[in-house]
């Protein structure tokens, strides 16, 4: 704005200066006062120039389709459509870098107030928002006289971001009229006047449109949730008006006749010149798909070792055809070829090969499924006998809604197990170990017997010792006595004689340290055989046990006792530096013990790492107090950042000489329980990795493989879905074994939530097409 700066001064220059001058002169005679001479009257000689908040050229005139128009708002050009919505929160974009405490430091203490709501151009808030109704309209026709006039259900768009409408018509197949669109995007006139907007359109109203009246019928869901947040409600939705066009169309769609077909009307049809009913025809028609599944068995005698082989009787009611196919169990030995009997009529009783001078077999010299049921011994194929035990769930429900009779329960016909016989194990000859024997007696060539090492670090170094004398002395050996030690870790036995004075018998080692066996159990010795009372027998020589030591005593009377008492933070602090020697960097370190590599250590692994630094002898609850020391966040695991946290230092600690939480020594609640289920997690989570990437590689591996899984399962049943056990077949049938625990794992993995009974296979192979590629074979 001008300004001009005048100084107090008493001369006179106009009335409103004046009494301004006067009113200040006693405060400050030389204040300083601003004015604006804007608000100045205009007095000769004391005009101020205009001055412009703008200097941008105004644009009015343009060219539109050759002709110059003046574009001016309201005459041109509506005023652009302003929404008021809720302003959005500004996001703090930190981009690629994690966040940063310097925000929160210059960040304002007091709250900056800040509009609420914002306005937004229509084509922004209001963008793809559209109000949908459903309507019909009446149009003449003249051309027939079965019909005045037909119904056509339009669709009337309202976009609410520019306030345009428009009417489409379903397209219906062989119509006969043009469908689609029937009026362009842009605004529709109002039967009032205007414009027609959001307020004028109402459920069960009339629509006149460019001479057309539409019936508004109903609308759509979002249609009606917008209604109500502007506070009005749209009416009950109307059936829609139907002609005689369309009640002839869908009359012609129902196959189904009038009246069933009976006797009396083929007999009609045949007076009147036609009803060659093609029997066969209406058979396959009724009955295409269907298939009777009786499960049988065959005991096959002509080989030289008895064996029950199990078949699958199929009789398909389409044709009245007989399919066998036998079902090859694990390792039979047989070659797969499993079409015992081709598809087709099977002739009852003793099969003969017909020539064409042959008389045409009736229907009832041929097997008929109908016939069959559970419990059955039948002879096929002249001299095959058959024992049905069993039929699928179709077959016994087409017996007793169709046939009025219920088959019986399933028969169990599975053999019982062979017992084989074991041979005794031979008497210890006394060459070499104990255990080097037996394995040249278990396996024809020997292998060096593999040692406990479970039980060489959890009894490492305990030696249980016992005072012994000769059970029935001689006279000169009354007064020995001797030192029986047993060796927990490998359960050796060594006996030795302690010096004593005027003995005359040369004292010292009486028995080499080795795994020895009782004489009188027959079996190797055990730290129960020797407690004081027992007598033992070791190379013909008879012991009486008389004493043991304290630390032995203290054993027997308190198993704990042999576990050390440990200090935890010393034994932590030992880890930590034990770990930190292992590998430069602390990923390497981790993987090391992370043995499964799933990206925790389990309580397993745990126990595992501190045997390999000496801790082996630690009580179950001292290793879950360590596991919980480590396992920050309490969920029975210790992951990589926790691992982390307490092997490392911290690089820049606020305080000096920081040192790592003390371990909390109480005893931990439910924490073992928790920590046991992560472990069985983790290996449950092994196995269904494990069966979905087998099931994958069977699938997936060969192209033909679906085709042939597909194809065994149209043999097995009609539906779209099979069960855990009908895969499991399949799978046997075509070369592939799984079991049906990971059969369970992997389709409950790829398709959760499904019901194993009725498993959709074609969505199987999907989800098993998808995936294959998602599970590393090696992690």
């Amino acid at each position: 704005k001008p300004v001009l700066v005048f100084t107090a001064s008493p001369f006179y220059l106009c009335p409103t200066l004046s009494s301004l001058w006067w009113q200040n002169r006693a405060d400050k005679m030389t204040a300083e006062v601003q004015v604006d001479l804007k608000h100045l009257p205009n007095l000769p000689g004391f005009v101020v120039p205009t001055q412009k908040d703008t200097y941008a050229r105004p644009h009015t005139w343009q060219t539109v389709n050759g002709q110059r128009m003046e574009m001016k708002e309201g005459l041109s050009h509506d005023r652009p459509k302003l929404v008021t919505t809720t302003k959005p929160p500004d996001p703090w974009r930190k981009g690629t870098l994690p966040h940063s405490t310097t925000r929160d430091v210059f960040k304002g203490t007091q709250p900056v107030a800040q509009e609420e709501t914002v306005q937004l151009p229509a084509w922004d808030a209001l963008d793809r928002h559209v109000l949908r109704f459903y309507g019909t309209f009446k149009e003449a026709v003249v051309e027939s006289n079965l019909e005045n006039f037909r119904v056509r259900n339009v669709v009337v768009l309202y976009y609410l971001q520019d306030d345009t409408c428009q009417v489409t018509e379903p397209r219906q197949d062989n119509s006969g009229i043009p469908q689609g669109q029937l009026i362009r995007r842009h605004r529709f006139p109002s039967p009032n006047g205007g414009y027609l907007k959001p307020e004028d359109l109402q459920v069960g109203m009339d629509l006149p449109v460019y001479g057309r009246v539409i019936r508004l019928c109903d609308c759509d869901v979002f249609t009606r949730h917008y209604y109500e947040k502007v506070g009005m409600q749209q009416g009950p939705p109307e059936p829609a008006e139907v002609d005689a066009f369309m009640k002839t169309r869908e009359a012609m769609k129902v196959t189904e006749p009038v009246a069933p077909r009976n006797y009396e009307k083929m007999y009609r049809e045949v007076m009147l010149g036609g009803g060659h009913v093609n029997a066969d025809m209406q058979q396959f028609l009724e009955n295409d798909g269907k298939v009777l599944r009786f499960y049988s068995i065959m005991d096959d005698l002509t080989t030289p070792q008895f064996e029950r082989r199990p078949f699958l009787i199929l009789f398909f009611l389409a044709d009245d055809k007989v399919e066998i196919r036998e079902l090859y169990p694990l390792n039979c030995g047989r070659d797969n070829f499993p079409i015992f009997f081709r598809k087709a009529k099977m002739p009852a009783g003793k099969y003969t090969v017909d020539g064409p001078q042959a008389p045409c077999r009736s229907k009832s010299d041929f097997v008929d499924g109908r016939d069959l049921f559970v419990g059955q011994e039948i002879t096929l194929l002249t001299n095959f006998r058959f024992f049905i035990y069993d039929a699928d769930e179709f077959t016994r429900h087409y017996f007793k809604t169709e046939l009025g009779s219920e088959l019986a329960p399933a028969i169990d016909v599975q053999l019982p197990g062979r017992a084989v016989p074991k041979p005794a194990t031979p008497p210890y000859t006394g060459y070499g170990s104990w255990d080097d024997s037996l394995t040249s007696v278990q396996q024809l060539i020997p292998k060096p017997p593999k040692k406990d090492f479970v039980k060489l670090f959890e009894h490492d170094g305990k030696i249980l010792r016992f005072k012994a004398r000769f059970a029935d002395p001689k006279p000169e050996d009354v007064d020995r006595i001797f030192v029986v030690s047993f060796h927990l870790q490998d359960d050796c036995l060594s006996i030795h004689e302690p010096p004593q004075r005027n003995l005359g018998i040369v004292t010292g080692r009486f028995l080499e340290k080795a795994v020895h066996m009782n004489q009188i159990t027959g079996e190797l010795f055990k730290a129960e055989d020797m407690l004081p009372g027992n007598i033992i027998k070791v190379y013909n020589h008879e012991f009486e046990m008389l004493d043991m030591d304290e630390y032995t005593r203290k054993l027997f009377s308190d198993p704990m006792a042999q576990f050390k008492s440990y200090n935890l933070q010393a034994v932590v602090e030992k880890l930590r530096e034990s770990m930190r020697q292992q590998y430069p960097m602390v990923r390497d370190i981790f993987r090391r013990f992370d043995s499964d590599h799933d990206g925790v250590i389990t309580m397993g692994e745990f126990t595992k790492a501190l045997e390999k630094f000496g801790f082996s002898n630690l009580p179950q609850e001292t290793v879950l107090l360590l596991l919980r020391h480590f396992d920050t966040r309490q969920d029975g695991q210790v992951s990589y950042n926790e691992f982390c946290d307490h092997v490392l230092d911290e690089d820049f600690p606020i305080g000096m000489l920081k040192t790592k939480p003390a371990v909390d020594e109480r005893s931990p609640e439910d924490y073992g329980n928790l920590a046991a289920y992560r472990v069985v997690e983790r290996g449950e989570t092994v196995a269904v990795r494990k069966a979905v990437r087998q099931l994958g590689d069977i699938l997936s591996k060969r192209e033909s493989m679906m085709f042939k899984i597909t194809r065994e399962f149209k043999h097995l049943t009609h539906e779209n879905y099979v069960s855990i056990d009908q895969i499991s077949q399949a799978l046997l049938t075509t070369g592939h074994y799984m079991d049906n625990d990971d059969l369970v794992r992997a389709v409950s993995h790829l398709m959760p939530g499904v019901d194993l009974e009725k498993v959709p296979y074609v969505e199987l192979f999907k989800a098993v097409r998808t995936s294959f590629h998602d599970f590393s074979g090696n992690r």
